[in-house]
């Protein structure tokens, strides 16, 4: 039983349903990305790399080959036993044009050297092969100190371009005013969280649940803004290389 709720708990961090409303801090913005990312990834075909991969939360639902998770090479990265390859943040370890699709979510921010990471993956990337992208726009800062760049529709178009991919599909994820609530409750997840796991859920459910209501009401009121949002989710494909 206690197995079952851990892993319906990890779950929901990802791919919030009801019960993500009342344990899931996060709950705007996993939702949105899921959502996004679910639709859009069916596009991925062949032999996948999915580049900074996490605990792979979209494995799942890849219709791939074959999956690759990529990770930098450090102890914690090693412990986790989730990533297929480690390298060192710069370097690739693969041949040329080895891959039909590449992933990245949630990484692009956490790089420094853009460019060269950008011409990477268009090195590894066949032509015509599929890239998709999620990248922060409104977010606080996470991953100290390695957290380096937020990133416009525009921006990521131009330094896309300039590296050999052009965007075939774009999405703004949480453009309503969900992304105000979402805000509040990932500052009052910073201000309150504890090392006691069960009591950082009571907190949860007593402070940020509320928010999450409201939230979720009042973005089905008001109307969207597409200057405003959380996340870019963007397909790209490769058009030439660098």
């Amino acid at each position: 039983m206690l197995k079952y709720l851990k892993s319906l708990y990890v779950k929901e961090q990802f791919n919030p349903k009801i019960l993500g409303i009342f344990i899931n801090p996060f709950y705007f913005a996993r939702k949105g990305l899921y959502q996004n990312v679910s639709k859009l990834i069916t596009n991925l075909n062949g032999r996948l790399l999915d580049v900074g991969c996490g605990t792979k939360p979209y494995e799942n639902i890849c219709n791939v080959d074959e999956y690759i998770g990529l990770e930098i090479d450090d102890e914690g990265n090693r412990q986790h036993n989730y990533a297929d390859v480690f390298y060192d943040g710069r370097t690739i370890p693969f041949e040329d044009k080895e891959f039909d699709s590449i992933l990245s979510n949630q990484v692009f921010e956490h790089v420094f050297n853009p460019n060269e990471f950008l011409r990477e993956i268009n090195r590894v990337a066949k032509i015509d092969g599929l890239f998709l992208i999620t990248v922060p726009f409104v977010w606080d800062e996470h991953e100290q100190p390695h957290d380096y760049a937020r990133y416009s529709s525009f921006g990521l178009k131009y330094i896309l371009d300039e590296n050999g991919f052009e965007i075939i599909q774009h999405r703004k994820s949480n453009n309503g005013l969900e992304v105000i609530f979402q805000l509040i409750n990932a500052y009052l997840y910073k201000v309150t969280q504890t090392k006691k796991a069960y009591f950082n859920l009571l907190i949860i459910f007593v402070l940020m649940t509320p928010v999450n209501i409201v939230g979720l009401i009042l973005s089905k009121l008001l109307p969207k803004n597409d200057d405003l949002y959380l996340d870019n989710i963007v397909l790209a494909k490769k058009v030439k290389d660098v």
